[in-house]
């Protein structure tokens, strides 16, 4: 596995970190700059968009015939990694959650039909969007198999809609969203996908759910549905092949995720570098103390273990495989190694850390929630010990040329 990049990729990379250190750091510090819930505002976020987009940092996830740059996902786990060195990068780029898993997904299977209608609004950047499965008990949260929500079919094919969301990410901004619903007790066929605008009646938001950290444009809501009508032709791939679609979608979503945690690891660390190199306790620079020197040397390994397991699992899916082991090792490890970075530089920052003369305390808030959106890191080790269990000492098996994905 050869995970150098290409002159031309270096390239991007740079032009992104030039972008995010030119346009965003000094944005972070500007309260004018936040919205109520802690995110860029929208006047801000408009301009820079603008600017991104003049720029041709737009979209690079996407293939170039839809809009985007066409960097393969190895490619972008270098520039999502550069991009969210700031906390308000990957939107202004259009690469953030959850526009990015539904941009791919709809890229990957919906119809030229479907791609004009739902697709080609969210890469323009005139709507966002939103992916709505996640339910309260007795539903489906990390396994999607318990899902109630339940789509009745029409004499004339299309479909109503009935159940309950919660926890959907960028709900109370989006127009287009994502549904997925049971259909039928067949336990591999028994989920459809559907697509379905906010104006359709049938549905509504019945609360932003408050949250922890700094929140997603659109916030966290719970939605009920009570004869959503949704036509034929905004059913995904087909009936019963709601499973296909989340299987499509939340693996190189997760791995997304992963890419941007790292950058902001990565920032997490730089800070922490920067004030321990000119900070001075009891006449020693902390730069100069073992157990800071300990800390962040420690970091830097973790960060650079998540970086490897994100490229592996990069390198997987551009060969066409699944990653699903790759995904849920690099999941895991990018999530607490974000947690643990926003920790200790907090720690090695003191009351500044704590402060908000930083962002460190908006990355640790932030932070928490990593080990549990996309999978909570027990969900991902049992992923991991039912692979080793089928696969036993075949789990650690090293790819041979011209074999073909597992």
């Amino acid at each position: 596995m050869d995970f150098s990049i290409s002159p031309e990729l270096d390239a991007l990379r740079q032009r992104i970190a030039g972008f995010v250190q030119r346009e965003l750091i000094p944005l972070e510090s500007d309260p004018a700059a936040y919205d109520a819930h802690e995110n860029i505002a929208h006047a801000p976020l408009e301009a820079m968009r603008a600017k991104a987009r003049a720029e041709g940092l737009w979209c690079l996830q996407l293939k170039p015939e839809t809009g985007g740059l066409g960097v393969g996902r190895m490619g972008m786990a270098v520039c999502y990694e550069a991009m969210n060195r700031s906390i308000f990068g990957p939107v202004v780029f259009n690469s953030a959650a959850p526009d990015d898993g539904n941009m791919m997904v709809l890229e990957a299977i919906g119809t030229p039909a479907q791609k004009a209608k739902w697709l080609v609004p969210i890469v323009d950047g005139k709507v966002r969007s939103a992916f709505a499965m996640t339910e309260p008990h007795p539903g489906g949260g990390s396994d999607p198999s318990m899902i109630q929500t339940r789509g009745e079919k029409q004499l004339d094919g299309s479909w109503k809609i009935y159940g309950h969301k919660w926890f959907i990410t960028g709900a109370e901004e989006a127009a287009h969203f994502i549904l997925i619903a049971r259909t039928s007790d067949d336990p591999k066929r028994g989920l459809t996908a559907f697509a379905f605008h906010k104006d359709q009646p049938g549905w509504e938001i019945t609360r932003r759910i408050a949250i922890m950290g700094p929140e997603e444009h659109g916030g966290h809501c719970e939605l009920t549905f009570d004869g959503l009508h949704i036509p034929a032709e905004d059913v995904l791939i087909g009936e019963g092949a709601g499973m296909k679609v989340t299987q499509i979608r939340l693996g190189p979503a997760r791995l997304t995720h992963c890419m941007r945690w790292l950058g902001l690891a990565k920032r997490c660390v730089e800070i922490a570098t920067d004030y321990a190199a000119t900070r001075e306790g009891f006449g020693v620079r902390l730069a100069d103390r073992e157990s800071v020197q300990l800390m962040l040397g420690g970091l830097a390994m973790e960060i650079e273990i998540g970086r490897l397991l994100v490229m592996k699992a990069a390198w997987e899916l551009d060969r066409g495989g699944f990653a699903r082991k790759e995904v849920s090792m690099a999941k895991i490890q990018a999530a607490n190694t974000l947690h643990k970075a926003a920790d200790i530089a907090i720690q090695i920052n003191g009351a500044r850390g704590y402060s908000k003369d930083t962002i460190l305390e908006w990355v640790y808030r932030y932070a928490r929630q990593a080990r549990l959106v996309d999978g909570a890191d027990e969900v991902h080790r049992m992923v991991l010990n039912r692979f080793l269990s089928s696969e036993g000492p075949d789990f650690w098996h090293w790819p041979t040329t011209g074999e073909k994905p597992r």
